[in-house]
């Protein structure tokens, strides 16, 4: 081979690298900004608009762990949207196969385990008493993981705290009819707990009124002394807040309608 036609050939070579260098760079230009796009899009409460990004996003790579743990929160929000339980249910397991492969991908995660918890919490509205049973003791360990790895994520705390009220709101009837058929109530389970972890969730997100909610109905399904008073200072300041989605206006009505 001549030296001109050597240079030519390297030359040539050298041109196509750079083209799809900067291909490269271009693509993961875009995958970012669909990526704070779709973030945003569900900072805003946008569901629908925020899940036909993530869902694009996540046919260009399956394996993104952020586009995985985004998807799968996206589909139990709108699971509970859906008209008949069958699509309900269909949603909840595409959230609960997403975020177990992210899981799989990356163990230390932490979206990744609160995602499969929210999802089981969403699977578990209509499940059976014993796969309810079966499911609440993953519940509460995906989500003391996902604290273990982000301890500022909120909404692991608020399934800890639903995941609390619930189990101490069985009563004795319940909880040994549980025990004899089920292999018995998860261990733990108490108000003071619940309590506890919807504060902390009010604490990182103070403008989440689901969180607030929730801590005013801790108080009145607890009933101690002075719980009412407590129940009806969280009602209140639910229903001082603007609402940013259908959910939000839903629970505002429902907390005036608990003032006393």
């Amino acid at each position: 081979m001549n030296p001109d036609s050597y240079r030519d050939e390297k030359c040539a070579m050298e041109k196509i690298i750079l083209i799809l260098f900067f291909c490269f760079v271009n693509l993961v230009s875009e995958g970012q900004n669909d990526l704070s796009r779709g973030l945003e899009l569900k900072a805003e409460k946008k569901w629908e608009e925020s899940f036909k990004v993530f869902s694009q996003l996540l046919k260009s790579d399956s394996s993104n762990i952020d586009y995985l743990t985004n998807t799968s929160y996206l589909y139990s929000k709108l699971g509970s949207q859906r008209e008949t339980e069958t699509e309900k249910q269909g949603y909840y397991n595409h959230a609960s196969y997403l975020s177990q492969k992210a899981i799989s991908l990356n163990k230390t995660s932490a979206q990744a385990h609160y995602t499969y918890a929210l999802a089981l919490g969403r699977k578990n509205e209509n499940a059976s008493s014993k796969q309810k049973i079966a499911n609440a003791k993953i519940i509460r360990l995906e989500c003391e993981e996902a604290i273990k790895y982000d301890t500022k994520l909120a909404g692991a705390f608020h399934i800890l705290g639903r995941w609390h009220r619930t189990i101490a709101n069985f009563n004795f009837i319940e909880k040994t009819a549980i025990n004899t058929l089920y292999g018995g109530v998860p261990e733990g389970g108490t108000f003071e707990a619940a309590i506890e972890n919807f504060s902390k969730a009010i604490l990182l997100e103070p403008n989440e009124i689901l969180h607030k909610f929730e801590l005013a109905q801790t108080y009145v399904d607890r009933n101690n002394k002075g719980d009412d008073i407590m129940a009806n200072v969280w009602f209140k300041k639910v229903v001082e807040m603007k609402p940013e989605d259908e959910t939000d206006r839903e629970l505002i009505a429902k907390a005036k309608g608990k003032i006393k």
